[in-house]
């Protein structure tokens, strides 16, 4: 019996973390994308990020109706409910290749849509994990797995994407990446049957007699969590924007020497691959080092990294260990790029810790207002598709580069959350 239900954990672990990595493929598919819409459709820089707005903004619809329902229903059906939406997400994307003139707004219906599994799934995912790790170090060590294969996911979407793609030429079409869809439709279709017939542990949440807008109102006296909460949506947008608008930057025809969409995706992807990294390294330092002391330095470090990339030229180029596409022909190796693409996948060390650092401060002293805490958390990760909408914005009338000084005010922001806004000023509000 004990064995039986040590297997169907096992199942389960191995279900949550390929939901993980299904977190970061739906999430990291817009931006690439947004290189397909452009050329099909002869777009802007802004109306091509719209895919990824449009999954970032069901963050702002769902985030505290999933904490609701999680509430209601518990964790499994929860994920269940997650797992049957981003199948339906991914095939409205799928469906856009057949609806004509209509293809760019069936498009955005379904990334929408995806959006709404994606936030659904970041509230079931890690305490899942946590639980069925059994709690304490062995959960952490779940997260932390989970997490890196959510990089790797982050790593390998924009570079597969980039090879789907091939040349931008005239017949560039959204139906080029159908394969993918096809894929992550499977991947779905099975992780919803398996749960489906495996028992899993619910989490144990905290519950309390006090109504959730009470909650909100009461987590919101805390100064350092409104601006933590602020710098969660400054962060994302960070996160996602840096590598999204280089993506378009590197395939731009004004450069001296363009990359094919299929090696600036690997170049994208390597700035994903430095926050895995990044991450490993931050897991195996968090004991010994803050989190205000993390967040300090690779705020820092990141402002002077754009900053440099926004100011060296163009014409500058440096070698990039990275994969690359010549002729058709994928291989490993160094790679010519704009120096100011290599300080921008740098980057990626800086943002891989954030998200934790910033959490961290954020929620410290809060006691029972965590819970609420987190559903608003939830609701600003749609930082992540305002921002570099508003970056999209600025390349179309400025250039790619100027575009940048969206994430040095956003990286400035979240140095100042770290030096000075993330102490609890607010002590004397009780908190049990």
């Amino acid at each position: 019996m004990a064995e039986n239900k040590q297997q169907g954990n096992l199942v389960a672990i191995i279900m949550m973390i390929i939901l993980f990595g299904m977190i970061s493929f739906v999430t990291n598919l817009a931006a690439p994308m947004g290189i397909v819409l452009k050329a099909q459709f002869n777009l802007s820089n802004f109306m091509g990020i719209l895919g990824n707005a449009a999954n970032f903004i069901a963050y702002a619809v769902m985030g505290i109706p999933s904490g609701i329902l999680l509430q209601k229903i518990g964790y499994k059906k929860t994920a269940l409910v997650a797992v049957a939406v981003g199948f339906i997400g991914v095939g409205i994307q799928l469906l856009s290749g057949y609806a004509g003139n209509s293809a760019f707004g069936v498009y955005l219906i379904g990334a929408l849509v995806a959006g709404f599994s994606m936030c659904l799934l970041n509230v079931v995912v890690n305490p899942m994990l946590n639980t069925l790790g059994g709690g304490g170090n062995k959960g952490n060590q779940l997260i932390q797995v989970g997490g890196s294969f959510n990089s790797v996911m982050a790593t390998v979407t924009p570079m597969v994407v980039g090879m789907l793609i091939g040349e931008i030429s005239k017949d560039t079409n959204i139906r080029d990446i159908f394969p993918f869809m096809y894929t992550a439709m499977a991947v779905f279709a099975v992780v919803f049957v398996v749960l489906a017939f495996v028992k899993i542990p619910e989490p144990n949440a905290e519950t309390t007699s006090e109504p959730l807008g009470q909650l909100i109102s009461g987590a919101l006296k805390f100064r350092h969590f409104v601006l933590g909460a602020i710098g969660i949506f400054v962060y994302v947008g960070v996160e996602v924007g840096t590598p999204g608008i280089m993506n378009y930057f590197l395939v731009d025809t004004n450069l001296p020497n363009p990359l094919n969409p299929t090696t600036a995706g690997f170049v994208a992807g390597t700035y994903w691959f430095l926050m895995l990294i990044g991450r490993l390294v931050g897991a195996s330092i968090g004991g010994k080092v803050s989190s205000k002391t993390m967040l300090t330095v690779t705020s820092f470090v990141g402002i002077i990294l754009v900053l440099l990339a926004m100011f060296l030229p163009t014409s500058k180029e440096v070698a990039l260990p990275v994969l690359k596409s010549v002729e058709g022909v994928t291989s490993f190796g160094l790679l010519n790029v704009p120096i100011n693409a290599a300080f921008l996948v740098l980057v990626g060390l800086c943002t891989s810790i954030m998200w934790g650092s910033i959490f961290n401060l954020a929620v410290e002293g809060l006691g029972k207002y965590l819970a609420a805490a987190s559903g608003i958390f939830m609701v600003l990760v749609c930082g992540g598709g305002i921002l570099p909408a508003l970056q999209g914005w600025i390349a179309d009338v400025a250039g790619y580069l100027p575009s940048y000084w969206v994430v040095v005010a956003g990286l400035a922001y979240l140095f100042f959350y770290a030096t000075v806004g993330s102490k609890n000023v607010n002590t004397d509000i009780p908190t049990k």
